[in-house]
């Protein structure tokens, strides 16, 4: 029973973070995991954020 436990919470937390990942793709972020994301212009740096870069 613990394992079934635990193998559903690992299972529920993968969802959640594919969830995440999804969504923000759609809302149009290029690199996630950026506090930039959505202030990226992918047209001008040829679909790479630019916060990494210095």
């Amino acid at each position: 029973m613990t394992d079934i436990i635990a193998i559903a919470f690992i299972v529920l937390i993968v969802g959640a973070a594919l969830f995440y990942v999804i969504k923000k793709k759609k809302e149009g972020a290029v690199c996630i995991g950026c506090p930039h994301a959505g202030k990226c212009n992918s047209s001008k740096n040829g679909g790479e954020c630019s916060c990494n870069k210095d």
